[in-house]
C-alpha cells in the first residue's frame, strides 16, 4: 500500500513536470507554469517523506516540507524554493495569484523553476529507484 501510494504521488509531480513541459513557452501561462513546478516539488518531496515512513501533512510550504526530509539544497535552489513558496503561499486572492514579489513571472523565471523542479524530482526518484518510465505504466 504504502509503496503504491510513493508512486502515486510520484506520477503526480510527474504528471505537474510534463505540463510544466507543454507550457514552458507560453507568456500568458507562465504564472501556472511555476505553479505547477511548485507542485511537482511538493509531490516530489511527500512521496519522500512517505518513502521514509513518515506521514505527509496537508501543509504545502516546501521550505517546512523540506526541512522535514533533511535534503540539502544548494543556495540557488534554496532561493528558488523561497520564490516558489512566494507563489503558492502568500498569492490566495486573484489579483495576486501567481505573482511574484516582482509581478507575474517572466519567461525566465518560469525556465529556471523548471529545471529545478525536475532536477528535484529526478533526484528523488533515483532516492526511491523508481524511473521515469515506470511512472508511465
Amino acid at each position: 500500500m504504502a509503496k503504491k501510494l510513493v508512486k502515486d504521488w510520484l506520477k503526480s509531480a510527474y504528471s505537474d513536470i510534463l505540463l510544466v513541459k507543454k507550457i514552458i513557452n507560453d507568456e500568458l501561462l507562465t504564472h501556472l507554469a511555476a505553479f505547477h513546478s511548485q507542485q511537482a516539488i511538493e509531490k516530489a518531496i511527500k512521496a519522500l517523506m512517505l518513502y521514509n515512513g513518515d506521514e505527509t501533512p496537508k501543509i504545502h510550504k516546501l521550505q517546512t516540507l523540506i526541512d522535514k526530509v533533511r535534503f540539502d539544497l544548494t543556495d540557488k535552489e534554496d532561493e528558488l524554493l523561497q520564490l516558489l513558496d512566494k507563489l503558492y503561499i502568500d498569492a490566495r486572492y486573484p489579483g495576486d495569484l501567481g505573482l511574484l514579489p516582482y509581478g507575474k513571472p517572466t519567461l525566465e523565471d518560469v525556465m529556471e523553476f523548471y529545471e529545478f523542479a525536475l532536477s528535484f524530482f529526478r533526484k528523488v526518484c533515483k532516492i526511491l529507484n523508481v524511473s521515469e518510465e515506470d511512472l508511465r505504466m
